[in-house]
């Protein structure tokens, strides 16, 4: 039996696991898909055991695979230790960082972070996977998670990133159109847009010094998407209540017009949740600093 040759299939069966995919494991490692179906049925071969159980629609460990693997994420981890090392004598910071976002959120705010980031590190690769359900570092098996909530997280590694204030938003061709909006009372008149909320009505807070205000409204239209709700502002459908990152560039445009700015409506903050602490210099790290240097005055 060669070891030599065992010990590269090791590694392509680990990251085949690890991606539950040949297609993917072959693309994170630049090789074909039939050279990793190769070498992982050639290791079964040697080896004398079944690894993993492959139909058309899935792939699942064997048993043994299960217990083959342990040892090789023993040996990938040793190599990613080796290559750490190695980084660390260069200076250069290099590695890959998983990170998972809210769908818009990260559209409008993250991704112009990280085109920057990428062209600063040449030898950092990020993973960015968008959703808007609860991440969870470990299930989902990524470094870092951006999360926006009104209270802080309570028993992980976080990371204040930025705060995000809601308003209200409308089109100069809707507000030519209806009743001047100059106290929060007033919107019982407006068509409303809303994210999420009953059917056709929402209270909306205010507060103002020491008034504090909820509203009841009509809502026309609701979707779960804030872009959705941009685009129907836009479109003098009424007025869109949003988180701000969504409305300053139409803002600054002139396409749209902030309502009641001198009341203050829902305030947020996002973080950023790390899998697990990591050391200063770590892509990791680094990545985060970027985020919050670009993000936490927005």
């Amino acid at each position: 039996m060669d070891n030599t040759e065992n010990l590269t299939a090791m590694l392509l069966f680990a990251r085949v696991v690890e991606r539950q995919s040949f297609s993917e494991a072959a693309r994170t490692l630049g090789l074909s898909k039939s050279h990793v179906s190769r070498e992982v049925a050639r290791l079964e071969v040697r080896l004398g055991i079944k690894l993993l159980q492959r139909t058309t629609r899935k792939m699942a460990l064997t048993e043994l695979g299960q217990a083959y693997y342990a040892f090789c994420t023993r040996i990938l981890e040793e190599a990613h230790r080796a290559e750490a090392f190695v980084r660390q004598v260069h200076q250069q910071p290099a590695g890959n960082v998983r990170l998972i976002a809210p769908v818009t959120f990260g559209c409008q705010c993250v991704v112009p972070t990280l085109n920057r980031f990428i062209r600063r590190h040449l030898h950092i690769n990020v993973d960015l996977e968008l959703t808007d359900r609860i991440p969870d570092c470990v299930a989902d098996n990524v470094d870092v998670a951006i999360v926006i909530r009104q209270r802080a997280p309570e028993g992980v590694c976080a990371r204040a990133l930025s705060e995000i204030e809601w308003g209200l938003y409308a089109s100069p061709t809707y507000l030519a159109q209806r009743a001047a909006v100059d106290h929060p009372a007033m919107l019982s008149r407006h068509d409303l847009l809303l994210f999420h909320g009953a059917a056709h009505t929402a209270a909306l807070p205010f507060r103002r010094d020491k008034q504090r205000l909820a509203i009841e409204v009509r809502s026309r239209f609701r979707a779960n998407n804030s872009m959705a709700l941009l685009n129907a502002a836009l479109n003098g459908a009424g007025i869109a209540y949003l988180p701000a990152y969504m409305a300053q560039e139409a803002l600054a445009r002139g396409e749209i017009q902030q309502l009641l700015p001198e009341w203050q409506m829902d305030r947020f903050q996002s973080y950023l949740l790390l899998k697990e602490a990591q050391p200063p210099a770590s892509p990791a790290t680094l990545l985060c600093d970027s985020l919050i240097a670009a993000l936490a005055q927005r």
